[in-house]
């Protein structure tokens, strides 16, 4: 951890007082290392391909039959409140509740037949966020690292001078930050830059304003002054280049130097500040947190981050599912309907990948409530839920896979978590056979399972 501080009072752009101090860990900050990710790009192992990720992360486990795969012929105790709509492809019908998925159907994939038949909240979200089963409710330590922290890893951040891996408001799983979204035995200097960690885990009806990352305010002044301090530590390593005349350290300093660019240029911060954009645009992806950061999530790639994952909470609805997804699927309704309006008119499609998911399903049979709350929901269910794809270079507007007349189990094509993420992999042109060792000292591939989905490559 490097440490800049000067002590005195200050003031920052907006004319406030505040402690002029800078710390930036160079490990960590921004989901970048200053030395193993600069070094492996000097020496050609690690490849910049252009492509890049938006996870739209639905903690606590959406309903498929609310979502992507409705029942609408089912008995009245399967088939839910809403019913389905015809969406732009013919013959792809969705929940009604989702009127934006469906004028964007083509240029989407709907995944039906997912499954890993586990209701464990802990379990489910490990398995789908790295591709193993490993962590579970009575250990809940992550096993084995997120599919954005080897993202980031392996490929690095498409633009210099800026983030790789980033959590919008901040990166989580089932309320562990970061949670399976983590790197594990990787290393920290592979998880996620939680943009706000100080406010997340919000709702979509959060009516509180977002703040802006608090490091635009710590790095946008004093520009000249930080760099000025950064030249303090010449002296304080210089002992050290006394005792290394072999090149070693002078090779370091430049890595080093690249990652003080990253924190002191203007790329990041500028990919951050949300003031920047259209207010229509940011009135189509609605302004509460989930559209605020998916909007940002867009900014973001565009600057050349690899893996942004947008953290939408909240889906574990055991009573009321009528009430609980209903005030939440227009928001992530209207936030994913103008990305994918986003990326079209930008151009951006191929490039980048976007998947909307959570841990598992719900229940396709209706349960009468839960102690205290008798209004009919949904429990856990890992037998089979949905997940959606777009983008990417993928061939959309297709449904792979599909579950029985009442969405129980996959009746074709079944897909396990691994499969999605070796397609993941596949996109990103990411050996999911490169081995790296665990805290054990064994090698371990990035997936030992799952094949990439054939039909949408």
């Amino acid at each position: 951890m490097l440490q800049i501080q000067n002590g005195s009072i200050a003031r920052n752009c907006q004319g406030m007082a505040r402690r002029s101090a800078l710390k930036v860990g160079f490990m960590g900050l921004l989901g970048l290392t200053s030395a193993d990710l600069f070094r492996l790009r000097a020496t050609g192992a690690a490849k910049r391909n252009g492509k890049s990720v938006i996870l739209i992360w639905l903690d606590g486990g959406p309903s498929h039959m609310e979502t992507y795969d409705p029942k609408p012929e089912a008995p009245l105790e399967y088939r839910g409140p809403w019913g389905a709509m015809e969406t732009n492809v013919s013959g792809i019908r969705i929940s009604a509740q989702l009127p934006q998925h469906a004028k964007h159907a083509d240029k989407m994939v709907f995944l039906r037949s997912m499954h890993h038949k586990n209701g464990d909240h802990f379990a489910a979200a490990h398995w789908m966020l790295t591709g193993r089963y490993g962590s579970t409710t009575t250990n809940k330590a992550q096993m084995f690292p997120s599919v954005g922290s080897f993202v980031s890893r392996m490929q690095g951040p498409n633009t210099p001078g800026i983030p790789a891996y980033v959590g919008l408001p901040s990166a989580q799983s089932v309320y562990l930050f970061p949670g399976y979204q983590g790197a594990a035995y990787l290393g920290p200097a592979y998880n996620p830059f939680d943009v706000n960690s100080a406010q997340k885990y919000l709702a979509a009806s959060d009516k509180s304003a977002v703040q802006p990352p608090k490091f635009l305010d710590n790095v946008a002044c004093d520009t000249a002054r930080t760099r000025e301090r950064v030249g303090l530590l010449a002296q304080l390593d210089h002992f050290r280049r006394d005792l290394d005349k072999s090149g070693t350290m002078a090779a370091m300093d430049a890595f080093q130097h690249q990652a003080v660019d990253i924190i002191l240029g203007n790329k990041a911060r500028a990919a951050f500040d949300m003031e920047k954009e259209d207010p229509k645009t940011r009135d189509r992806y609605g302004r509460g947190p989930w559209g605020h950061y998916t909007l940002m999530a867009r900014r973001l790639v565009e600057a050349g981050v690899s893996f942004v994952t947008v953290d939408m909470p909240h889906w574990d609805d055991h009573s009321n599912i009528e009430k609980g997804h209903g005030y939440k699927l227009p928001v992530v309704d209207a936030a994913v309907g103008a990305l994918m309006q986003d990326l079209g008119e930008r151009g951006m499609l191929d490039d980048v990948l976007v998947i909307v998911m959570g841990e598992f399903g719900r229940t396709p049979r209706i349960n009468t409530g839960q102690p205290g709350i008798p209004i009919p929901g949904r429990d856990h269910w890992g037998d089979a839920f949905s997940v959606m794809l777009a983008g990417g270079g993928l061939r959309t507007g297709q449904v792979i896979g599909s579950t029985n007349d009442k969405g129980e189990f996959p009746a074709d094509r079944p897909l396990t978590p691994a499969d999605l993420l070796a397609t993941v992999y596949h996109v990103l042109h990411i050996d999911p056979h490169q081995t790296f060792t665990d805290n054990a000292g064994r090698p371990i591939p990035i997936l030992d399972s799952g094949t990439p989905i054939a039909e949408i490559i």
